[in-house]
């Protein structure tokens, strides 16, 4: 594992993110040393830019042809394990809205983002229900090690549910 992340690019564009979350680039840098202890081609560089709704939105818009916001975004640059990964968007308010939502701390859910764009430059997807219970045991995994708990259990608990 790399224990030196200077490929690690942390950009902080929207402001918000440095004051919830304090050091934002510690966050992002916890998170990629995590998933690559876990998860080994995750053991490269990347850019991670802290940003809003309007340039995710902006980005969706360019590059995945949906006219709206997003929580995060990743483009993978295609190179081989351990060289540059790819880049990594994330929306405050969208970031914001879904934790208050999901009823979890800022931070838990900022890391949860983080740790999902790292898994998507590395070819992991949620198009397919194996591939998703795949990347989200992968996620789930990984944000342990961070102290965060599964994001996906109360889904699962309503999924159980009788209705």
């Amino acid at each position: 594992m790399v224990d030196d992340f200077r490929a690690f690019d942390v950009i902080i564009e929207d402001e918000r993110w440095a004051i919830e979350l304090g050091d934002a680039e510690r966050l992002a840098r916890a998170c990629a040393r995590a998933a690559a202890a876990i998860e080994p081609r995750a053991d490269g560089g990347a850019a991670l830019l802290f940003s809003d709704d309007e340039t995710l939105r902006d980005l969706n818009r360019r590059f995945r042809g949906k006219d709206k916001p997003t929580n995060v975004l990743s483009f993978p640059s295609g190179a081989p394990a351990g060289a540059f990964l790819g880049d990594i968007a994330i929306a405050f308010e969208t970031c914001r809205a879904e934790a208050a939502e999901q009823g979890i701390a800022f931070r838990d859910h900022a890391a949860h983002l983080i740790v999902h764009g790292l898994l998507h430059l590395v070819g992991y997807d949620h198009e397919e229900d194996e591939a998703a219970n795949v990347m989200e045991r992968l996620e789930t995994q990984i944000l342990a090690t961070l102290g965060v708990l599964d994001p996906y259990a109360d889904r699962d608990k309503r999924r159980e549910e009788p209705r």
